[in-house]
């Protein structure tokens, strides 16, 4: 019997592991890695998506509040209401406690900025107002009306009436502390009718 011998060519070679191409864990390698890119893309694409809304919300926050500070200050006529305690803080217009029928307006340009108030209060009241204004009722001059004409066309206030009891008083202090010129109605002692202007420069 004769054998036939075998040659390399008739070997076929077994595979090696680990060897390229033939590792059973390179499907699940390229697998995870894929899964890893995905997952990658999708965290990018949420925080692209997280800081666009961010900035669009911001915007329209900014947007918003800029038309509320136009309005009010393009308003024609005083607003019903208490001024902010910042604005009555910076343009030193102490309201007193119990005061009624307040109502304020404020403009502002580049050469300066003014506060516009009126309230009706007590008699004690107009003594406190004019303590914490640092002046007091003997630095009323009545018949004096020391808000401008210029100044009563803007708010729309009329102090031609006759048979008016009016005194007035103008604070005047140093950069930047506010100017205010105050104007009572004295008619009525008990209920004194207090209008101010403040006005601060830059």
């Amino acid at each position: 019997m004769t054998t036939t011998p075998t040659t390399p060519a008739d070997i076929t070679p077994t595979a090696r592991p680990g060897a390229p191409g033939t590792s059973p864990r390179e499907p699940e390698d390229r697998r995870a890695r894929t899964r890893r890119r995905q997952l990658t893309a999708l965290v990018i694409a949420l925080l692209v998506v997280a800081s666009t809304t961010y900035f669009l919300i911001s915007a329209e926050q900014s947007r918003s509040s800029g038309r509320d500070k136009q309005a009010e200050s393009s308003a024609t006529g005083l607003q019903d209401g208490w001024p902010s305690k910042m604005k009555r803080r910076i343009y030193e217009v102490p309201i007193p406690g119990g005061a009624k029928d307040v109502a304020y307006f404020e403009t502002s340009n580049w050469k300066s900025s003014r506060l516009y108030v009126q309230f009706t209060t007590s008699a004690a009241g107009l003594d406190t107002y004019l303590r914490r204004s640092g002046t007091s009722r003997s630095a009323l001059d009545h018949g004096d009306i020391t808000v401008s004409a210029r100044d009563t066309r803007i708010v729309g206030w009329d102090f031609t009436g006759t048979g008016r009891d009016w005194a007035g008083a103008t604070e005047t202090n140093p950069d930047p502390r506010p100017t205010r010129d105050i104007t009572v109605d004295l008619t009525d002692p008990a209920v004194p009718r207090v209008y101010v202007v403040s006005t601060t420069t830059p």
